[in-house]
């Protein structure tokens, strides 16, 4: 190698070296800037640490009834959203309470701790399974635990052990009817009150009901007296003075001497007292009648000819008619022991009339109360809703009264009905009990009345293939046996509210009643069908289609269905 080629070659190697220091300087800042910048954010690179769940329980073995703790606990971000298990994820055991969640803050992070109380009442060996505990969207798991629940030790050396009892009939609740009757006594005394106030009760008399209750003789001398009192002569109202002054004494005379003078005119009401008189029934002198008449005739001119006598003259007329009333008083001689009898026959059937029109107006007025009450609350709670509450109706009794809810069969179903199940016996054909291990039966009703259920739990022997469709066919052709026709099937898939699946067959058929005249009813049907805990449960519901609450039943007694966890 020549000198100048060796000279070109040292000072491309120092060329290098001096590239090779100035990128170690810039690796050494950037470093130390990225050291500097964790040291003074170390807070933003604890955040992102992971966020952690654990669980713990008090004991692993409790008896039956007792309560065992479960403690869930979260360590995440302040910033996080946290979510517990809430309701009954904890099957088979129960939950019987969810405390508040406790916090506890460490610097930057949150510690959540939450503690369920859980029991069983069956013994046997449980898993806990896994609960879901959901933080920012992400889904965090518990470990599952097992859980002995053991039985009470009953010393039976000491305890008397009795039979179990047989089935007892138990009478229905009356609390509705309570309810019912405690409105009915309500309403009856309102209606009572109504009654007394306006037709019984004595009101305070008026002036002029107190003068009606007087004698004709005080009520005539009364009137004359009121009339000596009043203006009419005063502002010169003659023909008003005079027609009160002779509608008293008449009104007077047709009620003590008992002659018709109210529609008599002068000359016809004078000769009816002159008759009286030669007949010796009134012993009233001829010149009183005379003046009588005089004040009549005059009363006559005033009234429809317009006369205008001297306010004297009127005032002397007045004292003329108050003689008549006391003459004639002092001229009627004394009635006779028939006479007297006739009188009270008289007055005995005047009271008796009057208490028979009062008897009939209080029985209008009574039923035209109830009438409205009535005619009110059925255009408020409708026609047949009231009907059905007086006259009653066997299916709105099933719907409004004590319901039961009650476990069948085993593996159990759980089931609310308007009345308990009964346990029935069924004799299996000899090709299904090759099949069936156990069948359990428990019906209300039958299939004539007006509402029949039906439940029923069968279990299989170890190697038979079960199929659903089989049983349902064969529910079918049961109700086809029992008396059911032209049944309409339909099917479909339902879930209870318990979380319950299973498939439901549904639909109308005419039900025969009477075979010999071949009459039949048209009803409703509902099948619904489910596989749970190794069993096949089937739930049987018929009811006439007319009748206005069985849907209502049905759709409260789908409700309730449950399973037992076993």
């Amino acid at each position: 190698m020549t000198g100048r080629s060796a000279m070109r070659l040292r000072y491309i190697m120092s060329r290098n070296s001096e590239d090779m220091k100035k990128k170690h300087s810039l690796i050494a800042v950037i470093s130390g800037l990225f050291a500097a910048m964790l040291f003074l954010c170390p807070s933003a690179m604890r955040s992102q640490a992971a966020p952690s769940v654990s669980s713990s329980i008090d004991t692993t073995e409790i008896k039956i009834g007792e309560q065992l703790h479960f403690e869930i606990a979260v360590k995440a971000d302040t910033t996080a959203l946290v979510v517990f298990p809430e309701g009954q994820t904890f099957g088979p055991l129960e939950m019987v309470e969810a405390t508040d969640i406790d916090t506890f803050r460490t610097k930057d992070r949150f510690d959540l701790i939450r503690k369920y109380a859980l029991t069983q009442f069956d013994s046997g060996h449980y898993t806990l399974p896994r609960q879901k505990i959901i933080i920012n969207n992400k889904e965090f798991y518990t470990d599952s635990l097992q859980i002995a629940v053991n039985d009470v030790v009953v010393d039976t050396t000491s305890q008397k052990m009795y039979d179990i009892k047989a089935i007892q009939e138990v009478s229905g609740s009356h609390s509705a009817w309570v309810k019912y009757l405690l409105w009915g006594v309500l309403g009856a005394l309102v209606i009572a009150a109504v009654i007394y106030w306006f037709f019984i009760r004595k009101k305070p008399l008026s002036e002029k009901e107190k003068e009606a209750l007087l004698p004709p003789f005080d009520r005539a001398l009364l009137g004359l007296k009121k009339l000596e009192e009043s203006r009419y002569l005063i502002q010169s109202q003659y023909k008003e003075y005079y027609s009160e002054l002779t509608q008293i004494v008449r009104e007077y005379l047709e009620e003590e001497i008992h002659i018709s003078a109210m529609e008599s005119t002068t000359e016809e009401l004078v000769a009816k007292l002159e008759m009286l008189q030669q007949a010796g029934k009134l012993n009233l002198e001829k010149n009183t009648i005379d003046n009588f008449k005089a004040v009549l005739q005059k009363a006559d001119l005033v009234k429809f000819a317009r006369s205008r006598p001297d306010t004297q003259v009127a005032e002397e007329d007045r004292k003329i008619i108050e003689n008549v009333v006391v003459r004639t008083k002092e001229a009627i001689p004394e009635p006779t022991k028939e006479e007297l009898l006739q009188q009270e026959a008289y007055k005995a059937e005047l009271e008796r009339k009057r208490r028979k029109k009062r008897q009939l107006t209080l029985g209008i007025a009574a039923g035209c109360i109830l009438l409205l009450i009535a005619g009110g609350i059925t255009a408020y709670y409708g026609y047949h809703r009231v009907k059905d509450t007086v006259f009653g109706h066997p299916t709105r009794e099933l719907l409004h009264g004590e319901w039961v809810n009650s476990e069948y069969g085993y593996p159990a179903i759980i089931v609310e009905t308007p009345r308990a199940l009964r346990r029935t016996k069924i004799d299996l054909p000899d090709a299904m009990k090759e099949v069936v291990s156990t069948n359990q039966t428990f019906t209300y009703g039958s299939l004539m009345g007006n509402f029949h259920i039906s439940a029923s739990v069968t279990t299989f022997r170890q190697g038979v293939e079960f199929n659903p469709e089989d049983a349902i066919q064969g529910a079918i052709a049961t109700l086809e046996q029992q008396g059911a026709k032209n049944m309409l099937v339909k099917q479909e898939e339902i879930t209870t509210p318990s979380g319950a699946k299973g498939v439901k067959i549904f639909g109308s058929m005419d039900i025969i009643v009477d075979t010999e005249n071949e009459k039949t009813v048209k009803a409703n049907y509902a099948i619904l069908n489910f596989n749970e805990k190794g069993a096949f449960e089937q739930l049987t519901i018929v009811y006439h289609r007319d009748d206005r609450y069985a849907s209502e039943i049905e759709q409260r007694i789908v409700n309730s269905i449950d399973f037992k966890n076993q």
